[in-house]
């Protein structure tokens, strides 16, 4: 069960408003490294969250209902800098002089063909669940493994996309006011790239999650390979030296090593085709 508030999270406020600006904002809201993505990424862990303890479903429960506080302060933000946006094609094409340079060259008229479609033919100067590419957002890049750590680690690198994108949709604007949002979502990032991180370390860190999941028994897997960095350059020159290459493993339950990668098995050799394959005759035995 879910409650609102009709004000904002945070203030939002568009000091010159930039349709262009919009248009780029929507890969915030429904680009894969938005806010839609790990709102719903959050529920989705936590609604089959299984454990002695309730506090990480808890947990993604309050960051999950926080995070559709940032979708409702960008879709306001696409809002508020489509106020001045033309409402003729052809206005568009007239008046945006600078969407050209802006886009890399591409025609004016086509760019705003493409944001009038979505904001005023479908969505009446509003923001859509959509990327900065119109495509909708179709909830394939949510990761919910039913694995706590699993997920925190997917966790860290969505909120580290994300928080890449909002940097630089920071250094993509000279507006104060959107200036002073981005500020505010960078910082809920940092914070969120914690407390994942936090979890990771309070169910024992490298050493008590990895390897993902540590309820199978290693002693089942293949010795000889678990922790062998295979080359595989052709001519068997070695890697460069690096962390993953020589020492203790991170899970400190083995010795990383490198192995010149070479083909265990045989050639595979399949079987002619069956006659009611639609094959040809020739590969019918």
């Amino acid at each position: 069960m879910y409650y609102h508030d009709k004000r904002l999270q945070y203030p939002v406020r568009v000091d010159s408003p930039d349709p262009i600006y919009a248009r780029m904002l929507q890969q915030a809201i429904g680009g894969i490294e938005g806010e839609i993505r790990v709102c719903f990424q959050y529920f989705f862990q936590a609604w089959g969250n299984r454990a002695p303890t309730t506090k990480y479903r808890d947990m993604l429960l309050h960051t999950a209902t926080e995070e559709i506080g940032h979708i409702e302060m960008l879709a306001t933000a696409v809002a508020m800098n489509l106020e001045t946006a033309p409402t003729k094609v052809q206005e568009a094409g007239a008046a945006d002089a600078i969407v050209g340079a802006v886009m890399g060259g591409e025609n004016p008229r086509h760019i705003a063909e493409g944001m009038l479609h979505k904001t005023l033919l479908s969505a009446g100067m509003a923001a859509f669940p959509g990327n900065s590419d119109g495509l909708p957002f179709d909830m394939s890049h949510i990761y919910a493994s039913g694995n706590i750590a699993a997920d925190m680690y997917c966790n860290v690198a969505a909120e580290a996309t994300g928080r890449t994108l909002a940097v630089r949709l920071y250094n993509a604007t000279n507006d104060a006011g959107m200036r002073d949002m981005w500020s505010f979502l960078i910082a809920r990032d940092t914070m969120h790239q914690q407390q994942w991180l936090a979890v990771i370390e309070e169910l024992g860190g490298a050493a008590g999650t990895l390897p993902i999941p540590n309820s199978f028994p290693q002693s089942e897997e293949n010795q000889k390979f678990n922790y062998n960095f295979f080359s595989t350059s052709a001519d068997g020159s070695p890697p460069p030296a690096g962390r993953w290459t020589q020492g203790p493993s991170l899970d400190g339950k083995g010795e990383f090593s490198v192995v010149q990668n070479q083909p265990m098995g045989e050639e595979p050799v399949l079987g002619p085709a069956r006659p009611d394959s639609g094959a040809q005759s020739q590969q019918i035995g």
